[in-house]
Formats: structure tokens, sequence, C-alpha cells
């Protein structure tokens, strides 16, 4: 319990001082990326996973961008303040909200973006697959990582063996995949649900866009009318 609280305060530590440097500079330097200094402080642990928790853009002539993240263990998790990051950065996340965008099962990488807990599916040391009433396979924790399957929140739902296969497929031709019914990622149902003060925001951001594109295009054409009307008048004398 005290190692994990010590690696709490490294990595709060580590999101205050980016923080603190992100007031300093507009642009936080991609060495201090968020996923890779969660990494550097989670060097000793064999088995995590890093979700996207939240993110938020602030600001209207000078856009400002920050990510939540949480990191789950077998037997701890936590959520990370806001940390500010690049534009770029939040760009590529951008439909990722509520994925995992790192995971490391007994010290092997994955880093393909995937749904919350697909990356322990299949593996007989975290659980195995039953069947439900109508006989449909799905994954079952063991005992004693149902609490990590816990940790992962409104985000876990059964794993069905259909769901997983169709991860696979997705994983091994380089694509992402967001759930047979689209119930991950930042458009998800399940983002939704769980997540409606996101949701709220990104429609708002959405709708604001568009009303600043139609006010751009109704000016210009308020322009061109009156060009050709000037234009117009100029031959009619």
């Amino acid at each position: 319990m005290f190692h994990t609280f010590f690696r709490y305060i490294s990595v709060l530590l580590w999101i205050l001082l980016v923080v603190f440097m992100g007031g300093c500079s507009s642009s936080p330097s991609p060495s201090t990326l968020p996923v890779k200094m969660i990494r550097k402080n989670q060097k000793e642990v064999p088995t995590y996973s890093i979700l996207l928790a939240d993110m938020k853009e602030e600001g209207n002539f000078i856009k400002t961008y920050f990510h939540k993240y949480r990191v789950i263990e077998p037997e701890n998790a936590w959520t990370t303040e806001w940390w500010q990051v690049p534009k770029s950065y939040y760009l590529k996340n951008e439909n990722f909200m509520g994925m995992t965008l790192f995971a490391q099962k007994d010290g092997k990488i994955q880093d393909s973006v995937q749904p919350p807990g697909y990356a322990y599916v299949g593996d007989s040391r975290y659980g195995h697959w039953e069947k439900d009433a109508s006989g449909n396979s799905f994954w079952e924790f063991y005992g004693k990582y149902a609490l990590f399957s816990h940790f992962f929140g409104g985000w876990y739902r059964p794993i069905y063996r259909s769901d997983y296969d169709s991860f696979t497929h997705y994983r091994d031709t380089g694509r992402t995949y967001y759930g047979t019914k689209n119930e991950y990622g930042s458009s998800g149902t399940i983002t939704q649900k769980q997540k409606p003060n996101f949701y709220a925001r990104r429609m708002s951001s959405w709708n604001t866009g568009k009303k600043n594109f139609s006010s751009r295009v109704s000016s210009r054409i308020g322009r061109t009318r009156n060009n050709f009307r000037g234009r117009a008048g100029g031959k009619g004398k």
C-alpha cells in the first residue's frame, strides 16, 4: 500500500510540474506527454492500464487542451488531475474517450488503443470463459481480479466472445475497435451515459463550430453579393 501511495504522489508531482510548465509555454514538449510520464513512474509495475478518463478545451481565440487519465492496477486505481497536452496530441486522441491508450500485462506492452479491460481477456491467468442463460460465452475474471474489473467503473461491461473475436480482427488489421454497436470511444453510447459532462461539452463545441462556420459563410456570401452589385452598377453607367 505504501509503494502504491508513493507512486501516486510521484505521478501527481509530475502532473503539477507539467501543469506549471504548461503555464510558461503554450505548447508542452513531446517529452512530457502524459502517457510517457505515467509509464515512467509505473516502470516497476508489471500490470496496469492507462485510460483516457476525460478531456476538454478551454479558451475562445487561443485554445488550451487538457486530458485526465485513469491508471488501473489489479488492486489499485486512481484518476489524475487535468493535464495540459499539445493540440496535435489532443486531436490524435479525440476519438478515444474512455478507452485504453496503453496497457502492460506481466511486463508485456500493448500500446494499441482498445476498449477497457480487453487487454486481459483470453488470458487464463486472469479469468475464463463462462456461459450465460442463453448459452453465450462471456469473459469472467477470477475472484482475485474481480476488483480489477470493477476499477474500470462504468466503462466495464460483460465482454462476450463475439465482441472479443471482432476486437482481435480489428487489432490484427490495424484498426481501432469501438464495439459491435459503437459502445466505446468519444461518440459511443457508453460515453454518452457515463460521461454526460464530457458529451455536453463536445456537443457545445460542435454547435459553436457550426455557428462560426455559418457566420463566416454568410459573411462571405454578403461580401460577394455586394461586390457583384458594385460591379453591376458600374456597368450600367
